[in-house]
């Protein structure tokens, strides 16, 4: 709906064009990208991560040498990604593009999350492997000694495959022992969280019992690739085993593949053989080494007592008569005892002394009187006691009077400002009315405007738009006329054009 004004009005054209909200065309397009686009996989580099946020989500961005994109994984998500989002990493981001309308974005909802190839897990390994170093968990002094004879193996690994068997097989080939078996995954998206829980199972178990505490853990597994081998590389395993109370043995891959996992173990052994190997000894070699160690024991002992004899005889000979050495020691021996009588008798006088004393001390100290004094002093106390009690009443009951006070202070205060508040509200809504009034088109037509328009309805702008004999409706302040268009010559049309240009100028003017 326009006005009979050529200066107020904009093109024909584009007053046509349907009107949209913001929202509807932020929903617009946001349909258009998620129609036109659905899932993708985009390669780049994560920035700007900051970890998840408080409700759970994670925001980044994704980007490469020329341009960024928005990203985000929500809370459920998440938890269950193989790989978790890193400043810096490169990474091959699966999702969905979509567009976020409250600041006119587009962003990747991201459905599933990888390392974009050997090079971005040896550098996501590599960062890993620093930050954890610089922690002190690799440190040599965090690591101690392995039981010399274990009474009892513990084992993490799959309960299925040749490691396992390997293991079983050269325990019992150098020395039998007990294996308490820990079966879990070791490839897979739960995979380190079995191995961690499996190792802290293990430390938690009783130090006696019929399932008790193992003596040395192997964590093992056999050989693979890099991706076959990361659940050894997350943190949450590799903090699993540095914090073991047991003593415990990586066993991971062949002699070439290490795992940070090796780093924190407190032996690295090159294949779960070894592991078992590096667990037992040998069980013949120690039965040799025993009975060799007894034979050498037995040697020793005869030429020790032999030895001991030649000494004994040279020195019978070298000694003195027996009665020239006694002698001596008896007059001593005499000397001692009359000093010692001596002494005694000294003694038991200062001691008698003492206890006569001791004993007229005892008679002044009346257990009555002490009975009284104490008695007099809880009496005192029961009184500080009740006028402490009776202060604190007082107290607080002047403290909830003030509080009282201030509560309906701040209650009228409330009311006030509501009141107050209200006011003003009212206010502002009566000028946006009259202001509403002001600009409504129909106070225009009340001024001598008139709105012209065709037989269906279209405004019409200028006299080159009204064909000859077609039928107008006018609309004025007051109502609706109809009227048929006719040709004038030309000079008419001059005065008629030279005075709607007159027209035209006085009514721009209104505005």
């Amino acid at each position: 709906m326009g006005i009979l004004h050529s200066g107020a009005m904009s093109d024909s054209s584009k007053s046509n064009i349907a009107e949209l909200s913001v929202s509807e065309l932020s929903a617009a397009l946001k349909q258009t990208v998620e129609d036109r686009f659905g899932f993708v996989r985009v390669r780049g580099e994560i920035s700007n991560y900051k970890g998840p946020h408080s409700s759970g989500h994670a925001y980044f961005d994704l980007k490469d040498q020329s341009a960024r994109i928005g990203a985000v994984i929500w809370k459920g998500v998440f938890g269950r990604l193989k790989t978790r989002p890193q400043e810096g990493l490169e990474v091959i981001a699966t999702g969905k593009v979509t567009t976020y309308p409250v600041n006119s974005k587009y962003q990747l909802v991201i459905e599933a999350l990888e390392p974009a190839g050997i090079g971005a897990l040896m550098a996501l390994l590599e960062e890993r492997r620093r930050l954890l170093a610089a922690e002190g968990l690799f440190d040599e002094s965090r690591k101690g000694p392995l039981p010399f004879l274990p009474s009892c193996i513990g084992v993490v690994t799959s309960p299925t495959g040749a490691v396992i068997r390997d293991i079983l097989h050269r325990i019992a080939e150098r020395f039998p022992r007990r294996v308490l078996v820990w079966p879990v995954r070791v490839q897979g998206e739960s995979s380190a969280g079995e191995i961690a829980a499996a190792i802290d199972g293990l430390n938690a178990l009783p130090e006696h019992g019929a399932l008790r505490r193992p003596d040395v853990i192997i964590v093992a597994r056999g050989g693979g690739s890099l991706e076959d081998l990361w659940s050894f590389n997350e943190e949450i395993v590799v903090r699993a085993a540095a914090q073991s109370l047991v003593p415990l043995i990586s066993a991971v891959g062949h002699e070439t593949d290490w795992t940070l996992i090796d780093h924190a173990a407190d032996l690295r052994a090159p294949t779960p053989t070894a592991a078992a190997e590096k667990a037992v000894p040998v069980r013949g070699n120690l039965l040799g080494t025993l009975a060799d160690l007894a034979r050498r024991h037995i040697g020793a002992a005869w030429r020790f007592v032999d030895a001991r004899k030649s000494q004994l005889r040279a020195l019978a000979r070298a000694l003195p008569q027996g009665d020239r050495m006694l002698a001596l020691l008896r007059q001593q021996l005499d000397s001692f005892e009359t000093r010692l009588f001596a002494v005694r008798s000294r003694a038991c006088e200062r001691l008698s002394l003492g206890l006569a004393r001791l004993a007229h001390r005892l008679s002044q100290q009346s257990p009555h009187a002490r009975m009284a004094q104490k008695k007099e002093r809880l009496r005192g106390l029961a009184l500080r006691l009740a006028y402490a009690r009776a202060a604190r009443v007082r107290l607080e009951t002047e403290r909830l009077a003030a509080a009282r006070v201030r509560f309906n202070s701040l209650v009228q205060r409330m009311k006030n400002n509501m009141a107050s508040g209200l006011v003003i509200r009212k206010d502002r809504v009566n000028a946006a009315s009259k202001l509403l009034g002001t600009l409504d088109y129909h106070q225009v037509l009340a001024r001598g405007f008139a709105l012209v328009r065709d037989e269906n309805h279209k405004l019409l702008r200028s006299a080159r738009q009204v064909a000859d004999k077609a039928r107008l409706d006018i609309e004025f302040a007051d109502g609706h006329r109809s009227a048929v268009a006719e040709a004038k010559n030309k000079q008419t049309r001059a005065k008629r054009n030279k005075s709607r240009g007159r027209r035209k100028q006085e009514q721009s003017s209104l505005f």
